[in-house]
């Protein structure tokens, strides 16, 4: 069998593999980036390193914070941010290790760990978003000037009325561009699961009015200080 032979054998051995995939279907959101990694790895989705926006190089190892609570699933950060899921607090050092296509891999005190930019794609770019959610400032000074009820609806990753939106991005993180195209939007949509969309409510003077949702889900993401 020759060379040309051996590689059309290949890719169409990594096809029927990666359709399998597809057929068998993934549980959860950190398995969804199984099948794009197992195109790449097969050689079937070669694409350049993402670029920063201004088309330069990004340089790694890169030193910063979560600039909120980020969720995750086993080992992997997606975009869509479950508060349901169990969190690393805002202000959690982490090291941003390098990009794939739409992933970047980050150390977290020793233990490696994936973003994944997988619903906002299409209104950012990887670099932009990753620059986003690690930032280079650590937040937990700004946090500790806050009312304190505003400083505990934080740490218990949800909202209350009153919030700025720089306080409810500490607490529940960045909406997904694709429903929330900027942040000065009177309305965030938001979400606690894969189902459960609430939404953020600003008014004029740029602080939450009203949260809204279904009822078992906006029970979920408002505070409520522990009674006495």
């Amino acid at each position: 069998m020759t060379g040309r032979n051996l590689g059309k054998a290949g890719g169409g051995a990594a096809a029927c593999a990666a359709l399998a995939l597809v057929l068998l279907g993934v549980p959860t959101a950190a398995d969804a980036g199984i099948f794009r990694d197992v195109m790449e790895k097969m050689g079937l989705s070669k694409t350049e390193p993402p670029k920063t926006d201004d088309g330069g190089t990004p340089v790694f190892p890169r030193q910063g914070f979560t600039c909120c609570n980020l969720h995750y699933d086993g080992d992997t950060i997606v975009d869509s941010n479950y508060t349901e899921l169990p969190v690393l607090p805002a202000g959690t050092p982490v090291t941003v290790m390098g990009y794939s296509k739409h992933r970047a891999t980050i150390d977290v005190d020793g233990k490696s760990m994936k973003l994944d930019h997988d619903e906002g794609r299409a209104d950012e770019s990887l670099d932009h978003w990753v620059n986003k959610v690690i930032v280079k400032e650590d937040p937990r000074p700004k946090i500790a000037g806050y009312p304190p009820q505003v400083q505990a609806a934080i740490k218990a990753g949800k909202v209350v009325l009153g919030m700025t939106r720089e306080q409810a991005l500490l607490a529940v993180g960045y909406p997904i561009t694709r429903t929330t195209k900027t942040l000065d939007a009177p309305v965030w949509k938001l979400w606690n699961s894969r189902r459960g969309e609430y939404q953020l409510n600003f008014g004029p003077e740029g602080t939450i009015v009203t949260i809204t949702g279904d009822g078992e889900v906006t029970s979920q993401v408002i505070y409520l200080p522990p009674r006495r």
